[in-house]
């Protein structure tokens, strides 16, 4: 049947007739190759394909009629449609610039096969191979904007975030001349996952916080998105941007309900944090936050080292390398090095006497200090009244009247 398929088609090249009459009878040969099975499809359709991008058939026809191939394609088995598919896009790359609408919807077919089969890096180099800004076609914003997202969290989910960054600042460029509010809020996540892998872990939090707040965000998703903003703003490096990020969340009643809330509370009271206090919070981090930094700890690891260090500072006027090392259970070389980074880069104020092996933290405000024992104490004071509200709730409603009364 292939053999007869390619024969009907080479005989159909040579003839003569109306585009229209010429389009019907290709569409009835097309129909036939669909209708086969196993090899015999197979052939057919690559024969008809030759066909197709031969330069005998006018351009008028071929497009027309490998627009039709690609809507009956996905109806294949996936194995036959993506040899199918790579055989296409082979015929036709000496013309390409003819068919870019075509190539476009196959290379869409295609990168959906690879992605059913979890197979990111390949369904992200076929929709690469779209030339959206080079091409002759002018394709819309919006169809831009969604393939540049979709490229970028193919990149992630194969771990490449570097490849991820490059088409989330190409997506960037289009975003603000999209109207398309669910492509805003799919740009808004992706870059968010993108600071999150490249551990800009500060700007990864405001990003999930900021869609934590989305109503045409699901509630379910807006409380997942909270708690990245959490995990990221725990992973941060300690300095005033993270302070104000753990002040924001601790004040969000919405933070309770996530099981990293006992962390958030430590590190906003500026509590020191025990290495076997983090193996719940370790378990419920991603693989890329499990990550080592250069000098062999974890990503969480430092951080907690970093919050210890600068929570240290405001409990100590000064404190020997040894204590400090023994404070922060680390080497006390390590925690002179961690130290003398931090007041470098301006993240925590003070000076090392390295005659003494003294670090010296600067003298602590008392006013600061209190505001904020007085906040927490008001909040603890606010969450008892809750609980009793919960027990005893016409207790409560007596008392609050009779409160008002006077």
């Amino acid at each position: 049947m292939a053999a007869a398929v390619r024969q009907e088609l080479t005989q159909l090249m040579s003839s003569s007739g109306s585009h229209k009459d010429l389009a019907g009878k290709y569409r009835q040969i097309l129909e036939k190759a669909i209708q086969l099975s196993g090899a015999e499809q197979l052939e057919a359709l690559k024969a008809f394909v030759e066909a197709m991008v031969n330069e005998n058939v006018s351009l008028v026809i071929s497009r027309q009629l490998l627009t039709d191939f690609c809507t009956h394609l996905p109806s294949l088995p996936d194995g036959t449609a993506k040899e199918i598919y790579h055989f296409t896009l082979e015929k036709i790359q000496p013309r390409v610039i003819s068919f870019e609408e075509q190539v476009a919807s196959i290379r869409q077919h295609l990168a959906s096969i690879y992605e059913k089969e979890e197979d990111w890096r390949n369904a992200a180099q076929v929709l690469v191979g779209i030339p959206l800004e080079t091409g002759q076609k002018q394709y819309n914003v919006d169809y831009k904007l969604e393939t540049y997202l979709k490229i970028a969290r193919l990149y992630l989910e194969d771990d490449d975030p570097v490849q991820a960054e490059a088409y989330i600042n190409r997506a960037s460029l289009l975003q603000n001349e999209s109207t398309n509010e669910q492509l805003q809020i799919h740009y808004k996540v992706c870059y968010a996952r993108v600071l999150d892998y490249r551990r800009k872990f500060i700007e990864a939090a405001q990003r999930y916080n900021e869609l934590s707040y989305k109503s045409i965000v699901h509630e379910s998703e807006r409380l997942e998105a909270l708690k990245h903003a959490l995990h990221c703003t725990i992973l941060a490096s300690a300095g005033q941007q993270r302070s104000r990020m753990l002040a924001t969340l601790f004040k969000d009643e919405r933070c309770q309900q996530l099981a990293a809330y006992g962390i958030l509370e430590k590190m906003y009271l500026d509590r020191i944090i025990r290495g076997n206090q983090l193996q719940e919070f370790a378990a419920m981090l991603m693989p890329h936050q499990k990550a080592t930094t250069a000098d062999g700890s974890s990503i969480l690891d430092r951080a907690v080292i970093e919050h210890n260090l600068l929570s240290a500072s405001k409990l100590y006027n000064n404190i020997t390398f040894e204590e400090l090392g023994a404070l922060l259970e680390i080497p006390a070389a390590k925690a002179e090095k961690i130290a003398s980074q931090m007041i470098t880069e301006g993240r925590m104020n003070g000076f090392i006497d390295q005659i003494d092996g003294i670090v010296h933290f600067e003298t602590r405000e008392a006013l600061p200090t209190w505001d904020k024992q007085i906040q927490s104490l008001c909040f603890q004071v606010n969450n008892l009244l809750e609980k009793i509200s919960q027990t005893a709730p016409e207790w409560t409603a007596q008392a609050m009247e009779a409160q008002m009364a006077q």
